[in-house]
């Protein structure tokens, strides 16, 4: 047993040159005979100037798959003091990998070609990163290993190119149904998310010199009891807000209808991301003494679009949490929203700016839309 857990090290990669606002579309591709009539409207709501793409801007050609991008970020946690080879356990998140098996952590795992360890992969969205820092941190505090690299990663680009909804287009033409572009809830997320990978370096032991991270306490809690789902892919949302799996529909409907496509219900999430993410699961941590937000140096959010910050706020008013939002840390604006990667993203960016200092206490937030679920994670300088 061991009685504390700490992050050493967070790196981060992002594929190729930042991509602006006004290049999206080229990168991505026009979906229909006309540009995105959404994309303006989103962008301006969402607040992000620039992202990332694993897709080479002159070409069209995939760059990296999920599973590279996952390895970059790995291999930057390489250093004089930690060698790759001596990695104990590998647990990997992410939103879709590059296949439906094997699982994602294995792929990653042959593709760093590091000798035989444990590997664990974990589903979700953006709290499958958490997940598998989670994983690490209770391998590690209950002896079971000494160290762990633990990652979320995002290849959404793959599932956001045009020529992934073209059946769907050339199908509601010939119908006559419904205008020539795709349908909101799958237009929204093409101008949402992008691409990165993150990997966090943990052990039972603090660095010997600079800073590391001590992890006091997670938690993950999820409302799918209380909710239907909001974000989905590979399925369609029923009238009575089922899901009907893509392995019900003849596999010309998966083309005609984009059914692996990632999908949002923009107006369940705009009802619920706040109370069910934020205030309930954040009241419960400061009723039981967990957050005291005077002793928060810093508050870490994942929020999907800038829309969102005022309303976080609002919510963690309402827990009982008020941290002031000069004492926030996030970087969406310039490295986009990379899912399950954001967390790690923004952490080694702080980790590494010089900014934090021994004592400082950081409060990391992870929400989920997939059937609502959230994390919370409180880290201490050391």
């Amino acid at each position: 047993m061991n009685n504390k857990v700490y992050i050493n090290d967070v790196q981060a990669f992002l594929p190729n040159q930042a991509v602006s606002n006004k290049d999206i579309e080229k990168v991505l591709g026009q979906v229909g005979a006309r540009p995105s009539r959404a994309k303006n409207l989103i962008l301006r709501s969402n607040k992000i100037k620039q992202r990332y793409y694993a897709i080479d801007p002159q070409t069209g050609e995939t760059t990296h798959t999920n599973t590279q991008l996952t390895a970059a970020a790995i291999r930057k946690l390489a250093s004089e003091s930690f060698d790759l080879n001596d990695i104990e356990l590998l647990a990997c998140g992410t939103t879709i990998a590059d296949q439906i098996l094997p699982n994602h952590a294995l792929m990653v795992h042959g593709e760093l070609a590091i000798p035989s360890c444990e590997v664990v992969a974990t589903a979700g969205i953006c709290l499958s990163g958490t997940m598998s820092l989670k994983y690490g941190y209770m391998s590690i505090l209950s002896g079971q290993t000494t160290n762990a690299v633990v990652t979320g990663s995002e290849n959404a680009s793959a599932m956001m190119r045009a020529n992934k909804f073209e059946a769907e287009v050339e199908t509601a033409v010939s119908d006559l149904e419904r205008q020539p572009e795709i349908a909101f809830e799958k237009d929204f997320l093409r101008w949402m998310l992008s691409d990165g990978a993150g990997a966090a370096l943990l052990s039972a032991k603090p660095n010997d010199s600079g800073i590391s991270l001590e992890i006091e306490w997670m938690m993950q809690k999820s409302y799918a009891n209380e909710l239907d789902a909001c974000m989905y892919a590979g399925a369609e949302k029923q009238a009575d807000g089922s899901l009907k799996g893509w392995r019900e529909y003849e596999s010309q409907q998966w083309l005609e209808h984009s059914i692996f496509a990632v999908k949002q219900d923009v107006k369940q999430l705009n009802e619920n991301i706040v109370e069910y993410t934020v205030t309930k699961p954040l009241k419960e941590l400061v009723d039981a003494g967990k957050v005291t937000a005077n002793q928060i140096d810093y508050f870490i959010p994942h929020y999907s679009s800038g829309y969102f910050r005022d309303r976080l706020y609002q919510g963690m008013l309402e827990a009982g949490c008020d941290i002031p939002q000069e004492r926030w840390f996030t970087n969406l604006p310039s490295k986009g929203n990379t899912g399950s990667a954001s967390i790690y993203i923004m952490l080694e960016e702080l980790f590494h700016s010089g900014r934090l200092k021994r004592g400082d206490r950081l409060l990391c937030y992870v929400p989920e839309s997939g059937r609502f679920s959230t994390a919370f994670m409180q880290l201490k300088v050391v």
